[in-house]
């Protein structure tokens, strides 16, 4: 189909992050894994969804420009599909689509320059890597 199905992940940059992680921890009970906090759910077709706040360092390049605080990463259902119809719209890609057991990523940017995540997750393997990871 090629489309947005929900959001994957709010990543935002923090001063320091496993200081964060440990407040996310101790304030609200959530259970930090190695990337920030990983929350977990049923989706729309009634199988295990996950939504991941991410708490990277501010000197972080992932998010492209040094003012973008924040990034959001969608979850989408058919990337390749998707990153077709994205080419005819003539939208800025900054890099190729990745592979990795737990999904596929590509990064775009919208009109204003804003980085976005997409990201088709990969069912299994994804739940069993993320539990290994779990601190």
């Amino acid at each position: 189909m090629g489309k947005a199905v929900g959001i994957g992940g709010i990543f935002m940059k923090f001063k320091d992050p496993s200081r964060m992680n440990k407040w996310y921890q101790e304030v609200l009970g959530l259970e930090p894994n190695d990337y920030g906090v990983l929350f977990s759910f049923n989706g729309n077709s009634n199988e295990k969804a996950y939504l991941q706040l991410g708490t990277f360092d501010q000197s972080s390049g992932y998010f492209g420009s040094p003012q973008q605080q924040y990034m959001i990463n969608f979850r989408v259902d058919d990337l390749v599909s998707l990153c077709m119809k994205m080419k005819e719209m003539n939208v800025e890609f900054v890099d190729e689509i990745e592979e990795f057991s737990y999904g596929k990523f590509l990064h775009i940017n919208d009109p204003e320059g804003n980085r976005i995540e997409l990201w088709e997750p990969l069912g299994e393997s994804f739940e069993q890597e993320n539990c290994n990871e779990m601190k």
